[in-house]
């Protein structure tokens, strides 16, 4: 193992993306911050670096533990980082919240007009 490497291989093998394209392309969005920086993909990382990565609505804040060029099994590739105790928090209290939410599919009163009512709804439309 070398004592860098580039930022999308890493997480690429740290399994965060599926592919190495993705994670460069999600680094080029300006969506991972190395260290409070804004980060290109070939930027390279090494140990002790904090790598923030915004996913939806929240934003996971991991350590580099280890290196590695290559993508291996999910028990291998989480032993490379390790994540904040600020970001467990804030990802669970997010699940929590969303689990709280209401379902927004119980928001509809009713669904799409049935026969009846499209007819109902053109005589209204020809009497006005």
């Amino acid at each position: 193992m070398s004592e860098k490497v580039r930022l999308d291989k890493w997480l690429w093998a740290a399994r965060f993306y599926k592919t190495r394209s993705l994670a460069a392309e999600e680094v080029s969005l300006g969506r991972v911050q190395v260290n409070d920086q804004v980060a290109k993909p070939a930027r390279e990382v090494k140990l002790g670096d904090r790598i923030a990565i915004k996913r939806q609505a929240i934003t996971l804040t991991v350590v580099v533990e280890g290196l590695s060029n290559i993508r291996g099994p999910a028990p291998v590739a989480r032993q490379l980082y390790e994540e904040t105790a600020d970001s467990i928090a804030a990802r669970e209290k997010h699940a929590e919240q969303r689990r709280l939410a209401p379902e927004p599919a119980h928001s509809f009163t009713s669904g799409r007009p049935t026969k009846r009512d499209r007819r109902e709804m053109e005589r209204l439309r020809r009497s006005q």
